[in-house]
């Protein structure tokens, strides 16, 4: 349900116009923070600060809010404190929380991050990624735990975040401004129309905005039941190893955002669609080359996802005989079937009118069950038709 607490300041996530792929990052890390925060690139008036701050709208937590972190912050404003001169008189800690803190169940927003330094770069990371942060001071440590959604803008005009720091967000989504007259045309509208009567343009968005929020508070909870089988992180690491990115965080973001998107879809099962998805928002600030496009074409995913197929084909369903043979197209042989549904023994000659077998397969005996073992593990597919043997 839309918390009702919201100041009516607050475009409407669901009204912002385009900029489709930089909302399915803010939703996705919603679901499974451990994706790591979002990092936004593009040109000033792009909407950056509209879409992170009305996405505070969805959270779960009717008290969540963006908590900005400014660029002159000190480590412990950003972490919190300990106050030693209490420890020292009562023999107790006491914490004084800072904004990672006051950012728990809302968003950490970071304007500018690139100009922020490194060191409260890294300390945000590694609290976003893990869930917790720990403070240390004078011979006495205090951990908090965290759960916020991370998101850091910038322009890439004014400086680039270094490449150890940028790998470290989970997701990257460059935005930029529509060139689409009638796309221009209707941010223009509905601006106007908010910033007149900010109360009655927030009534005409309210049942998208409860469809999307009710759809997180579900997808959170199926998320956990999401199941990332052998195939899937087969995939994964073969899409991975194509475009030659450095380390095995990719890896694992990509396998966390792909289930995220499956339980956003609502289910629990990881399509090759999910990775595809994933692989989009995880992949382009992780590219080797400096001078690659900041972008992944669809050909190029398709292209590896289909090497990926090939590398690591899907595992035989469980609802078809156990000891079947896969044709070249990683499909059971419909003809082996047939002949299982009937009698494992029986030795009738098939259905004329049915596809006629290789001749690898008229070999004898080449096409009991009995004698036919599963298709291999290692090693690549199987030559088309080909039989093996216990």
């Amino acid at each position: 349900m839309l918390p009702s607490s919201h100041s009516v300041s607050l475009f409407p996530f669901s009204a912002v116009v385009g900029q489709d792929q930089l909302k399915l990052a803010l939703i996705l890390t919603a679901i499974s923070p451990r994706i790591g925060g979002v990092v936004v690139r593009g040109e000033k008036g792009t909407a950056k600060t509209t879409t992170v701050r009305a996405f505070s709208r969805m959270l779960p937590d009717p008290k969540a809010k963006v908590v900005n972190l400014p660029l002159g912050a000190t480590e412990d404003r950003v972490v919190g404190s300990i106050d030693v001169e209490r420890v020292l008189t009562t023999g107790h800690a006491e914490y004084q929380p800072g904004l990672l803190s006051e950012a728990n169940g809302g968003v950490l927003y970071v304007d500018e991050i690139n100009l922020l330094a490194d060191h409260l770069v890294d300390i945000i990371l590694d609290a976003a990624a893990t869930g917790h942060i720990s403070i240390e001071r004078d011979a006495v440590s205090h951990t908090e735990d965290t759960d916020f959604v991370l998101v850091g803008t910038m322009n890439p005009e004014e400086g680039e975040l270094r490449p150890q720091l940028l790998d470290r967000f989970g997701l990257a989504v460059d935005v930029s401004a529509s060139r689409d007259t009638k796309s221009r045309t209707e941010v223009m509208r509905r601006r106007l129309a908010f910033d007149e009567n900010p109360e009655e343009f927030l009534e005409q968005w309210a049942d998208a905005e409860r469809d999307i929020a009710t759809r997180i508070v579900a997808a959170k909870e199926r998320v956990t039941e999401v199941e990332l089988t052998d195939v899937v992180l087969g995939r994964i690491a073969s899409i991975c190893a194509s475009f030659d990115v450095d380390g095995m965080r990719a890896d694992l973001v990509i396998a966390r955002a792909a289930a995220a998107h499956a339980a956003w879809e609502g289910r629990t099962t990881i399509k090759d669609s999910d990775i595809k998805v994933a692989a989009e928002l995880a992949l382009p600030h992780r590219r080797r080359d400096p001078f690659d496009s900041p972008d992944i074409s669809d050909d190029e995913l398709d292209e590896a996802l289909d090497r990926a197929r090939d590398e690591v084909p899907d595992e035989p369903d469980d609802d078809t005989a156990p000891d079947t043979a896969d044709d070249s197209d990683g499909d059971v042989d419909t003809n082996d079937v047939d002949d299982t549904s009937d009698d494992v023994d029986s030795d009738e000659t098939p259905d004329p009118s049915a596809e006629q077998p290789t001749p690898q397969q008229n070999k004898p005996d080449a096409d009991n069950d009995d004698n036919r073992g599963p298709a291999p593990q290692e090693g690549g597919r199987a030559a088309q038709g080909a039989p093996f043997r216990r």
